[in-house]
């Protein structure tokens, strides 16, 4: 399945009501494992981003889809990058001209 690193930012709703973060990580969870994919951690982060999620979702249509549904509680905005592991990347490496 692929990964992908998801920087997410406090909307002004987010940092009001911050003390809900721990239980909206939680739907997040949720929210990635109904639509089959995995979150497997989330960083509190000290930048340009809040938190650094590292998610994994059957394709970019369902990561696409994970990042709008989170989007619209208003709490967060989300910037997603495709992360290629280690094997992929030697993979795309060793496939190079």
């Amino acid at each position: 399945m692929p990964t992908y690193a998801v920087q997410l930012e406090l909307t002004q709703q987010g940092i009001e009501n911050i003390k809900e973060g721990p239980s909206r990580v939680e739907a997040g969870r949720e929210l990635v494992e109904s639509m089959g994919g995995e979150l497997h951690d989330i960083y509190l982060t000290m930048g340009s981003s809040d938190y650094i999620a590292i998610v994994e979702a059957p394709d970019d249509k369902t990561a696409a889809k994970v990042a709008l549904s989170l989007g619209q509680e208003g709490s967060i905005r989300t910037q997603t990058s495709r992360a290629f592991t280690m094997e992929e990347y030697r993979e795309i490496v060793d496939g190079l001209p």
